[in-house]
């Protein structure tokens, strides 16, 4: 069982960034999923989730306007499209998937900064 996180990196304030995770080893389509971020010495905050079948999302309010999320169950992904990015959104992003079991993924690093 894998969830993998990539598309992170450094940007400038007001860029974009895709982050990307993908899926193996258990029925990818059966999970809800969710992005999480964690920056330095604050808790692990709720960023963004998708229904297993994609018909069902939630942004939170600190990204909303700016953050989309949505997946293809066809290749067992989900995508976060980050656009917009501000200072504050430099943070660890995680990938959860929700269902029979919990899984996560080992994070990918974003970083906005002039």
């Amino acid at each position: 069982v894998q969830l993998v996180e990539s598309g992170g990196g450094l940007v400038q304030p007001g860029g974009s960034l895709r982050l990307s995770c993908a899926a193996s080893g258990f029925t990818f389509s059966s999970y809800a999923v969710r992005w999480a971020r964690q920056a330095p010495g604050k808790e692990r905050e709720l960023v963004a989730g998708i229904s297993s079948g994609g018909g069902s999302t939630y942004i939170a309010d600190s990204v909303k306007g700016r953050f989309t999320i949505s997946r293809d169950n066809a290749k067992n992904t989900v995508y976060l499209q980050m656009d917009s990015l501000k200072p504050e959104d430099t943070a660890v992003y995680y990938c959860h998937a929700r269902g029979p079991y919990d899984y996560w993924g080992q994070g990918t690093q974003v970083t906005v900064s002039s």
